[in-house]
């Protein structure tokens, strides 16, 4: 671990208090030292691995400027991962969750250590997957069936009532959405109030709730390691709900290329050798149950949301308010996006 890492994890995790804590929860090792080492920091959340005795956890918590809101979506995420333990969704097994800031800064989780690998953590497809371009159509099949299955889940049965509103969830986006860029808005963004326009007054005809990760892609998976593709694991719930869980396969395939496009290329990864996304869409239709006629109107949807999510990022690291500086890059990004969101809007035939 290198020093900066090593001093990241000394201020965010505090051995002996979360030793303690873990005694108070009961859970095995008691007595025997924490050990932590930081594995990542996404634009949001970081992650630890702890070990005591021959148990491994993963430990989730917000960054060390904790921002509003933060702490309560610890446990949003923690519920969703709790909720989801007898399903055939993957993902890692909730072990505790604490509700305490006082114990480490902030609340926090721990969940099962999973053994696997992560596309935004690889500088390029590790084998087979990088030499053979047959196995990447796998990943991508994965990738859709894990939330085809996540869309069939019966969240009410799960315990998950309350967790968002379903009732009225499309006619509420574009208001929430621009409700939420206003506590940070800094500067225009072209394309936004013509999606914004277009997007009102157009829910789907047919609207099934459901759980919806709300930020889904290969960056917030991980897999089996080797061949064959195998998903071990979705991962950073933060804006997991109950809502319309096309948007889930709307976020996947808003980027993604058509037969006819070249390079294959899905932005950070590189998508040759994967189906186009006509196959992804049918893939998702057969294996949920779910229509995907009125796509083009998640797609407006998710761009248009995207963009909003990442400026909020952007503005913080502008402001100075951000400890990730990998917010630099959101603000082209963001820019592209809405105005992508626009471009879909005026051409599409819905």
């Amino acid at each position: 671990m290198s020093d900066a890492y090593a001093e990241r994890t000394r201020q965010l995790v505090d051995p002996g208090r979360l030793g303690a804590w873990l005694d108070g929860q009961g859970l095995p090792g008691g007595g025997e030292p924490v050990h932590s080492r930081f594995v990542t920091g996404g634009a949001s959340n970081e992650l630890f691995e702890v070990t005591r005795g021959g148990e491994r956890w993963a430990l989730r918590r917000p960054p060390a400027r904790v921002p509003d809101g933060r702490n309560e979506t610890m446990l949003r995420e923690y519920r969703i991962i709790e909720a989801l333990a007898d399903t055939d969704v993957p993902h890692a097994r909730a072990v505790a969750c604490c509700d305490d800031p006082d114990v480490i800064g902030a609340n926090f989780y721990l969940m099962s250590f999973v053994d696997g690998w992560s596309p935004i953590s690889e500088p390029e497809w590790p084998e087979p997957f990088f030499s053979d371009l047959g196995a990447r159509r796998g990943l991508a099949l994965e990738l859709v069936d894990a939330i085809a299955r996540l869309s069939r889940v019966d969240w009410r049965a799960v315990g998950l009532e309350g967790l968002g509103r379903p009732d009225g969830f499309h006619e509420r986006q574009v208001d929430r959405w621009f409700a939420h860029l206003e506590r940070f808005r800094f500067r225009e963004i072209p394309g936004l109030d013509v999606a914004a326009d277009w997007l009102r007054g157009r829910a789907p005809e047919v609207y099934e709730p459901g759980i919806m990760h709300g930020d889904y892609q290969f960056a917030n998976v991980m897999f089996h390691h080797g061949g064959p593709a195998r998903m071990a694991a979705i991962v950073d719930w933060e804006m997991g709900t109950v809502g319309d869980p096309l948007l889930d396969l709307a976020w996947v395939v808003m980027g993604w290329p058509t037969a006819d496009d070249e390079p294959r290329s899905g932005g950070y990864v590189d998508l040759t050798g994967m189906p186009d996304r006509d196959e992804l869409l049918e893939r998702y239709a057969t294996v949920s149950g779910r229509r995907v006629d009125e796509i083009d109107y998640y797609v407006v949807l998710a761009r248009f949301k995207m963009a909003i999510v990442l400026e909020g990022g952007y503005a913080r690291y502008v402001a100075g308010g951000a400890d990730n500086e990998k917010m630099e890059s959101f603000g082209p990004i963001v820019l592209d996006m809405a105005a992508r969101a626009a471009d879909l809007a005026r051409s599409t035939r819905l």
